[in-house]
């Protein structure tokens, strides 16, 4: 009897890592595609952590229905149960389990966060002096970087200038299988540059210049947002990231070169002006938006 209790817990454990394996892998489909190296990385530790947890829901659950129904007290049973007073045995285990895991999550996610370069703002603030570059795998150490890209973030817009050729579009364009090196800076408040299908985010200090890497891998656009709450607009704070091919991107920075500078659509400078010119003034007191900023390249009002 005692051998066949064993194959069964057995049997139920093969059964639940399966299960709990086949969910970590169905939440590779929850996400947006991968677009960056960095994504991938993400991905595993997010299907990781799924596995995990559902190995330990469906544990938990699957022990609690097999003792609701084969351990039930019998109908107009009344009497005590036995008298337990504590296992130490047990309880050390049920203690060193929840800590063991927590120091492999701990461990898993620091060797990702590692990978991928990730920095605190201090780190990442940019000096003339020293310049880190952060690579997502050890495998990338072959991409070759592109110019420095220097983005700026304003109540509400985003600003992309291209140094090398003195361009300055609200559209980021990149080359694919490229390392990236951006230069971050806020012109007002805190901001957060995030990129959704590329799982990368990094917090804008006001006057301060923040170095940002990463390495698109999938052709297609894609979606810029603000991740930190910056005032009545910041809904409105969004771009287009597109990544294209090399022969694409130098192209665009071609034809965008021989666009002279103009002002750029700004949806919170627009609303702002139309709110203003009402004669009935309704709604809260905000910000005054800052002025559409002037650049070569502006989706909404070029044809290419």
């Amino acid at each position: 009897m005692k051998i066949a209790k064993i194959i069964g817990i057995i049997i139920s454990i093969t059964a639940i890592s399966a299960i709990s394996f086949w969910i970590g892998q169905q939440a590779y489909s929850w996400l947006p595609p991968e677009a960056a190296a960095e994504s991938q990385l993400v991905d595993n530790l997010i299907s990781f952590l799924v596995t995990l947890g559902s190995f330990i829901f469906l544990g938990i659950t699957g022990t609690l229905t097999y003792s609701l129904l084969f351990h039930r007290a019998q109908k107009n049973d009344l009497s005590d149960g036995p008298n337990i007073k504590g296992s130490i045995t047990l309880e050390i285990v049920w203690t060193a389990i929840p800590i063991l895991l927590v120091l492999w999550i701990a461990n898993y996610s620091y060797q990702i966060y590692d990978q991928m370069g990730i920095r605190e703002p201090i780190e990442s603030m940019h000096t003339p002096e020293i310049m880190k570059l952060a690579y997502a795998s050890p495998q990338e150490e072959s991409y070759q970087h592109v110019e420095d890209i220097e983005v700026i973030a304003k109540q509400w817009a985003w600003v992309f200038h291209y140094p090398e050729r003195n361009i300055t579009s609200t559209e980021l364009h990149l080359p694919t299988g490229y390392r990236i090196h951006l230069s971050l800076t806020s012109e007002d408040v805190l901001h957060g540059f995030y990129i959704p299908a590329f799982r990368v985010k990094q917090d804008i200090i006001p006057n301060k210049i923040l170095d940002f890497e990463f390495t698109p891998i999938r052709k297609g656009k894609y979606l810029l947002t603000d991740s930190q709450y910056s005032g009545t607009y910041f809904a409105t704070m969004q771009a287009d990231v597109v990544v294209e091919s090399t022969d694409d991107f130098h192209n665009w920075l071609a034809k965008a070169a021989n666009h002279k500078l103009h002002p750029a659509n700004n949806q919170a400078a627009s609303e702002y002006a139309y709110l203003s010119s009402q004669p009935v003034k309704s709604g809260w007191v905000t910000v005054v938006p800052a002025n559409p900023p002037m650049v070569n390249y502006d989706r909404s009002k070029d044809s290419y």
